[in-house]
């Protein structure tokens, strides 16, 4: 794993319902992703996203979720079960430095990259996978933690994305995070 990776027990903490206080997924997703859309989520953690995801996506939509952690993966599906939405989900283990999204190319509707771009090792090999799984139109959803990622280091994935051939606009207000939408 790399060294900079959330731990998975952490994962527990992250998934915490008192969360919600402060960054509701609800109010955060809604405004970019519609019943029957696909929705890339990389580095779902155990699904605090995903789970909103697949409910906004509805039973006609799918959520790909990819990660590198085989316990975070397990932790987000036993949830999805829970919250009945376990069919919507395509929960995917990968390596560090490939989401192996080869099947999805140009089908992705909506991604969401919340606290994970400063996780890889190269923040342009991950913009250019991203760019390459969204259709034309697509938008991304880019939130950063400020507490793990300053203006400028932002502001270098903001060039990335862009070199990859996203456009960037100023995202919502998220508590705590540094926020952009993508488009391609």
């Amino acid at each position: 794993m790399h060294p900079r990776v959330c731990p998975w027990w952490i994962g527990y903490f992250l998934a915490s319902p008192i969360r919600r206080l402060f960054q509701d997924p609800t109010a955060i997703l809604s405004p970019y992703v519609k019943p029957g859309m696909t929705a890339l989520e990389p580095g779902p953690g155990m699904g605090f996203f995903t789970l909103e995801l697949a409910r906004l996506v509805g039973p006609a939509g799918r959520v790909i979720a990819v990660d590198v952690q085989p316990r975070m993966l397990s932790a987000l599906r036993r949830r999805a079960r829970r919250a009945g939405v376990a069919d919507r989900i395509d929960a995917r283990l990968v390596e560090p430095g490939s989401m192996r999204l080869d099947d999805v190319a140009g089908a992705v509707d909506f991604a969401l990259a919340f606290a994970v771009v400063h996780e890889f090792r190269d923040d342009g090999g991950f913009f250019r996978q991203l760019a390459a799984a969204l259709r034309p139109g697509g938008t991304v959803l880019l939130a950063e933690p400020r507490g793990h990622v300053d203006e400028e280091r932002f502001a270098a994935e903001l060039a990335s994305a862009t070199r990859a051939g996203l456009s960037a606009a100023n995202g919502p207000s998220i508590r705590s995070s540094h926020a952009a939408v993508l488009r391609r």
